[in-house]
């Protein structure tokens, strides 16, 4: 049975590899759209992933091992995660009680090798940028664990899969109020954690107001499209736990689950894309104002969720 559910489990495997940078495509199209152009072709982050893996890499004399293994964790990392967290369906592959925190640390680990490379190139600029991503990565996962607190008790459930599946259907009409909250939250920690306007902008090239493309200055050729891969599969993953939390299906069959959550997951990059449309990046200072925000709604509704479920 164990042989069979893998085999099964390859094409969505598959969808879930190759589905990462259309994401990003649909957030350029949106903004391209409200900006009055036309934007770069559908497939042009598959263009740019094909044409980094073809040139060369170039590093620097002063960086070390840790330099050259920061792209390649990272990325190792999240295809670790997405074996545990559910896209396309209610189940993983080797999802089990107790993985949402295997899940955090994974998230954890990518993010501090990519900060320990930025940290090896001795480059000032890119120290700036790991030291704001820490100090923002440190904020957004309580709001993150939190939530996940609150999706265990409404479930009664340890497991992702179990937490963010049927159980949580049948939860939404006893806590309604505190999923809503929980959903603002993970929405947050979304635009956080992928480094998304307002708290960063990726497309942005002035140092003193980048995060996360300030760390990733020095990188090139494979290791750059690893980075730049890993940030579309680490937006993915992110917005299926907010896809599922926000629209709970039942066990449906794949074939009809499969096409509604990727029609979900569209309409949640097309909401990024008019979130960064219609706001500017908001300065520093207020970025912890917004993650500390998420933190108090996610703690209200564990508190409610806690009040519910005991009551």
């Amino acid at each position: 049975m164990t042989v069979l559910r893998a085999i099964g489990a390859v094409p969505e495997a598959v969808a879930v590899l190759a589905l990462p940078p259309m994401l990003l495509s649909i957030i350029a199209k949106t903004k391209a759209w409200f900006g009055g152009r036309d934007g770069p072709p559908w497939l042009q982050p598959y263009y740019d992933l094909m044409k980094l893996l073809r040139k060369g890499v170039v590093y620097s004399r002063t960086t070390t091992w840790v330099f050259r293994a920061g792209p390649i964790v990272n990325l190792a990392a999240l295809l670790c995660a997405a074996t545990l967290i559910p896209v396309f369906s209610d189940d993983t592959l080797l999802g089990f009680g107790g993985d949402v925190i295997l899940i955090a640390y994974l998230l954890a680990l990518g993010r501090m090798l990519t900060v320990l490379a930025a940290m090896d190139t001795g480059s000032s600029f890119e120290g700036m940028g790991a030291s704001r991503e820490v100090t923002f990565g440190t904020m957004s996962e309580p709001a993150l664990f939190l939530s996940f607190v609150v999706l265990a008790l409404a479930t009664k459930s340890l497991s992702l899969a179990e937490m963010l599946g049927a159980p949580l259907q049948a939860a939404w009409g006893d806590v309604a109020p505190a999923m809503l909250l929980v959903v603002a939250a993970l929405l947050i920690v979304l635009l956080t954690e992928t480094c998304r306007v307002p708290v960063d902008d990726p497309a942005t090239h002035l140092e003193l107001t980048m995060i996360h493309e300030v760390m990733v200055l020095d990188h090139s050729g494979p290791d750059f499209a690893y980075i730049t891969y890993a940030a579309a599969l680490k937006f993915l993953l992110l917005g299926s736990i907010l896809v599922h939390a926000a629209l709970p299906h039942a066990s449906w069959a794949l074939w009809i689950d499969a096409p509604l959550r990727v029609v979900e997951l569209a309409v949640l990059a097309m909401l990024v894309g008019v979130i960064e449309s219609s706001l500017a990046r908001l300065r520093l200072q207020r970025v912890s104002l917004l993650l500390a925000g998420a933190f108090v709604l996610s703690g209200l509704a564990a508190v409610l969720t806690f009040y519910r479920t005991h009551a």
